[in-house]
C-alpha cells in the first residue's frame, strides 16, 4: 500500500512541475507527413498491416516543435530539451525478427533543424544514451537500424534503468506485437522545467519515461499505458500501469484523436491489466551485418573499464575497440 502511495505521490509531483502547454497547432501539412510515416513505412509487411492503424493521429505538436518522419518512426523534437517529446511506430510481428545486427553507431539527426544532441553531450555524463525507439524494434531493414542511433532518438537514461527493467518493458511489447500480430507504439520522456541538464547543448534529464501502446482491432481494441521512474526498477511492470487519461494530464498529450469518440473513451479511461498477456515470447533472428557497421567482422572484447576499474565485459566490432558505452 505505502508503494502505491509513493508512486500516486510521484505522479502528482510531475503533474505540478508539468510545463504550460503551448498553443496546439493542427495543420493539414503535418498530418500528411505522419499518415505518409506509415503507408511509406520500410517493412516487409503488406500495406494491409499498417492500414488499419492509417486514421489514428500521432499526438499533435506545438509551434516550437518539429515533427521529423524516418522510414520506420515518426518524432516531436522539443529543442528546449534536445530531445523527442515523442516517438510512435507500427511494430509488426515479423517486424520482431531481426535481420540486421545492432550496430551502435550513434549519429547526430541530419533531420532536426535546430541539430539535435551528439556524442559530446553524453560523454562522461554518466547517463546511458537510451533510446526510446529501441534498437530491438528496428532489425527488419538496415536503413531502420541506422536511423535508431540518431540523437534524437536518445534520452539521458540510467543506466540500472536503461539496462533493466526499461529494457525488460521493450522485450514485453516485441512481445505484444507476436501476439498480437501488430501493435502502436507511442514512447517519450516526461518532459518538465527545471530538469538537470547535462552537455553543451543542455540535454535535460527526465525523471520519469512512458510508453503507450495500441493493439488496434476496431470494437475489441485495447490500449495500456506505462510510466516508470528514471531509477532501477524492482516491481513487476504490471504495477508501473495508468489509465491514458492520466498519463495525457502529465503529458499535456493526446495520444489517439482520431479514434471513435466512444472508443477512445473507452480505452483511455481505464487500465486494462488483465487485458494483456505479460509472458515474453522469444523471437527468431537472422541477423546479418549492417552496411553501415564498422570494425571487423569478429567481435572482441571492450578495452573499456568499469567505474569499479574493472575490465569492461561487452564485446564490439567497432574499430576502435571500445563498446558503446565507452567510445
Amino acid at each position: 500500500m505505502k508503494g502505491k502511495l509513493y508512486f500516486l505521490f510521484l505522479l502528482i509531483l510531475i503533474s505540478c512541475k508539468q510545463e504550460e502547454s503551448s498553443n496546439k497547432v493542427r495543420t493539414p501539412s503535418s498530418r500528411k507527413v505522419v499518415s505518409a510515416g506509415i503507408l511509406t513505412d520500410a517493412t516487409v509487411e503488406s500495406n494491409s498491416v499498417a492500414s488499419k492503424y492509417i486514421h489514428l493521429e500521432w499526438p499533435f505538436v506545438s509551434k516550437d516543435e518539429q515533427l521529423i518522419q524516418h522510414k520506420a518512426y515518426s518524432l516531436c523534437y522539443d529543442e528546449k530539451h534536445e530531445q523527442a517529446k515523442w516517438v510512435a511506430y507500427v511494430l509488426t510481428a515479423n517486424e520482431t525478427i531481426s535481420r540486421y545486427e545492432r550496430t551502435n553507431d550513434f549519429n547526430t539527426d541530419p533531420a532536426v533543424k535546430t541539430g539535435s544532441a551528439s556524442n559530446n553531450d553524453y560523454k562522461g555524463s554518466g547517463y546511458d544514451r537510451g533510446h526510446l525507439a529501441p534498437a530491438g524494434d528496428m532489425g527488419f531493414s538496415s536503413v531502420s537500424m541506422i536511423e535508431s542511433f540518431y540523437y534524437s532518438n536518445m534520452s539521458p537514461q540510467n543506466p540500472s534503468f536503461n539496462r533493466g527493467i526499461w529494457k525488460k518493458l521493450e522485450e514485453q511489447v516485441r512481445s505484444w506485437a507476436v501476439l498480437y500480430d501488430s501493435v502502436l507504439v507511442v514512447t517519450g520522456p516526461v518532459l518538465t522545467a527545471n530538469l538537470p541538464k547535462i552537455g553543451l547543448n543542455g540535454v535535460s534529464v527526465p525523471s520519469f519515461y512512458y510508453k503507450v501502446i495500441l493493439d488496434f482491432k476496431n470494437n475489441q481494441s485495447k490500449a495500456i499505458a506505462l510510466i516508470l521512474p528514471n531509477v532501477k526498477g524492482f516491481k513487476p511492470l504490471s504495477s508501473y500501469v495508468l489509465s491514458i487519461d492520466e498519463l495525457e494530464k502529465l503529458t499535456n498529450l493526446d495520444f489517439f484523436p482520431e479514434l471513435q469518440d466512444d472508443l477512445e473513451a473507452r480505452l483511455e479511461k481505464n487500465s486494462s491489466v488483465n487485458s494483456w498477456d505479460w509472458k515474453i515470447v522469444s523471437t527468431h533472428s537472422s541477423a546479418k551485418k549492417s552496411s553501415n557497421s564498422t570494425g571487423n567482422s569478429d567481435a572482441i572484447k571492450c578495452s573499456g573499464t568499469t567505474k569499479k576499474g574493472l575490465r569492461c565485459k561487452n564485446r564490439t566490432k567497432n574499430s576502435s575497440g571500445r563498446c558503446y558505452l565507452h567510445e
